[in-house]
């Protein structure tokens, strides 16, 4: 009850600008290929961590996870090639929102 209370007083949600700006579509790359292969990485340590554990363990979750991401990277590295051409910077707005769960 005092958790509640507690989290009933205090924010439980916010917001970080984690990215924004104008960037080259070299910069952009950089930047959005970087967060994704963190994100990626989270995500294997993870699952090593889960096998660790438990050598019989399903890590289905985590691999599809995994690669919904490599194919987030791609989709992000064609559509900025793509833009290459044309001779322009890209914008990236990227907002984190955090919530706490309930």
């Amino acid at each position: 009850m005092e958790t509640l209370e507690k989290l009933q007083n205090q924010k439980v949600s916010q917001k970080i600008q984690l990215v924004k700006g104008e960037f080259t579509p070299s910069e952009a790359s950089h930047i959005i290929m970087n967060l994704i292969d963190e994100k990626i990485n989270f995500h294997k340590i993870q699952r090593l961590q889960i096998w660790e554990g438990d050598h019989q363990c399903k890590t289905e979750a985590l691999d599809g996870r995994i690669k919904e991401l490599e194919k987030e990277k791609e989709v992000a590295r064609e559509f900025i090639n793509s833009t290459r051409s044309w001779g322009q910077n890209l914008k990236i707005n990227g907002v984190l929102e955090i919530t706490v769960a309930k």
